[in-house]
């Protein structure tokens, strides 16, 4: 079995960004309050980090889900995509900023059935959407639409899928370290 690539990057941060990298970092800093390690990473690519942080600013206000509803959206693109440092990063969000449920949560993270009828609609029809790369059978998005879900939601998905596999493939592929903010909603903090 082989070790799974890793780029040879540095972290990027305000000190060391260059004139196209610095903006970027900054407004990411404004929006956080830190640089977070995964933006370190991907701001060796800008383009790759303001593309991010513009769809994911589009996703969470423009795409018509709730807070709740957001993170299920991320949460079940990350654990589908297996990226550890995106789970622990939207556990803590899903935990103290948007008020996800704890058994709801720790039923994302883990896997398991949701106890919420809407919420596992939604995990379930966004599962598909990665897993089949958008290709759902009719039965599933009219299920999705029946638990009260719009077609313009499912475009919502489509974006929330595009922003999680930069963050989820740029931390494959860097080994991005869990910030310590995020630490005590890792995976392995949870076991």
């Amino acid at each position: 079995m082989t070790a799974d690539a890793e780029l040879d990057l540095p972290k990027i941060d305000l000190d060391t960004a260059g004139a196209e990298a610095r903006p970027v970092l900054e407004r990411a800093k404004a929006q956080v309050g830190f640089v977070p390690n995964m933006y370190a990473g991907m701001a060796n690519q800008p383009a790759l980090l303001e593309t991010y942080l513009d769809g994911y600013a589009r996703f969470r206000e423009q795409a018509g889900f709730t807070p709740p509803e957001q993170e299920v959206v991320f949460l079940t693109i990350s654990r589908v995509n297996g990226c550890g440092y995106c789970i622990a990063a939207h556990s803590m969000i899903g935990e103290t900023k948007s008020g996800v449920p704890a058994e709801v949560l720790s039923a994302l993270r883990e896997g398991r059935p949701i106890p919420d009828a809407k919420l596992a609609a939604l995990a379930a029809f966004t599962q598909t959407m990665v897993e089949r790369r958008g290709l759902p059978a009719q039965a599933e998005l009219d299920a999705f639409r029946a638990a009260g879900y719009s077609d313009a939601h499912v475009l919502g998905i489509i974006l929330a899928i595009g922003v999680k596999t930069f963050s989820n493939y740029a931390n494959h592929l860097m080994h991005t370290e869990v910030d310590k903010v995020f630490a005590g909603h890792a995976l392995e903090a949870a076991e």
